[in-house]
């Protein structure tokens, strides 16, 4: 594996949220440099602001780009595109304007990755409802970040969390709509996904757990017959084409069996079928992957936090965690290149 440290963009996210704060608290100590080159992209003012709220102070040293960085001094790189102002924007509170900045910088990151002057993107969390009201007409950012890559084929968010993987077939739709796609191709792509980013991040051999849609896992077509119907057949198909996956087993205990070590993954077939799952166990250290692009994304895996920006106690371990991840799943990727 190469020694030379991943170069990471990392977005300070909406300025009305915790973003700023936490990046100027990891950014401050140094306490990521063994793990990647980090280079800011974003508004020196925001920055300012995050260090005002987290009670910290280091130097800014602004490039016109990441290729120009000189990595042997220890001020924190930034190149400010001087497109935010915090002061328009209240904190803890929705901004459509926020909102379109927030993808403006997302954008100039993922021109930064297109032109292979950074290997992966980082960013704090944002608004997905600010974002659309901004003019970024995605559900989600995921969705935003294929289209600015040209992206074609299947892509899908996951979320990390003690390098437990949990991916879901359907994602930010509604409840009526994630059944209405919970079909056998897509079970189907969802467990080619899932494995395949296993293995990208270092498990040589990952087995998965597939989860039911409905209660009890439909308890023998009396609940419902998607179990029998769809899921299993998919879950089969794709374990006689060698993948380790199995189910569908109990959405409310499979989890169990998963942190228990028995899987290295969980697929959901919804999305808060994760999601809850994985913030009660690890609130403060799940990771969000954007999972199938050529340009690696990670995210913590909870939001703006409007409630306590600005108290100085937002706590880091997820946004740690997804430079952390960004640089492992950099580093694999190199081997395989």
């Amino acid at each position: 594996m190469s020694t030379e440290l991943p170069v990471i963009a990392l977005t300070p996210g909406d300025c009305t949220g915790i973003g700023p704060e936490q990046t100027a608290r990891i950014l401050h100590d140094g306490r990521l440099r063994d793990d990647a080159h980090v280079v800011v992209v974003g508004d020196a003012r925001v920055m300012e602001l995050g260090m005002r709220q987290a009670g910290v102070s280091f130097a800014l040293r602004p490039y016109a780009r990441p290729s120009a960085v000189d990595w042997s001094d220890h001020s924190v790189p930034i190149i400010d595109i001087g497109n935010t102002d915090p002061s328009l924007y209240p904190p803890g509170k929705n901004s459509a304007e926020s909102g379109r900045v927030t993808g403006e910088t997302l954008a100039r990151a993922i021109d930064f990755a297109k032109s292979g002057e950074v290997e992966g993107v980082s960013f704090a969390p944002l608004n997905k409802r600010a974002m659309y009201d901004g003019g970024w007409k995605f559900p989600d950012e995921h969705k935003m970040f294929a289209h600015l890559l040209g992206h074609q084929g299947y892509f899908s968010e996951m979320n990390v969390l003690d390098n437990q993987w949990m991916s879901r077939v359907t994602s930010h739709v509604s409840l009526r709509q994630a059944v209405e796609q919970v079909t056998g191709p897509a079970i189907e792509a969802a467990i080619e996904l899932a494995t395949t980013m296993m293995r990208k991040s270092g498990i040589d051999a990952p087995r998965l757990a597939v989860a039911a849609l409905n209660p009890h896992g439909g308890e023998n077509g009396l609940f419902g017959t998607e179990e029998i119907e769809i899921i299993r057949p998919a879950v089969q198909a794709m374990a006689a084409k060698g993948y380790d996956c199995q189910g569908p087993f109990p959405s409310d205990t499979v989890y169990l069996k998963a942190f228990a070590g028995d899987f290295d993954g969980v697929l959901a077939m919804y999305h808060d079928q994760g999601q809850i799952a994985t913030k009660m166990k690890g609130f403060n250290r799940g990771v969000t992957v954007t999972a199938g692009l050529d340009t690696v994304f990670t995210t913590p895996a909870h939001g703006t936090a409007f409630d306590i920006v600005g108290q100085g106690i937002a706590n880091t371990g997820a946004i740690e965690n997804a430079i952390k991840l960004a640089s492992r799943l950099i580093r694999f990727k190199r081997l395989a290149n």
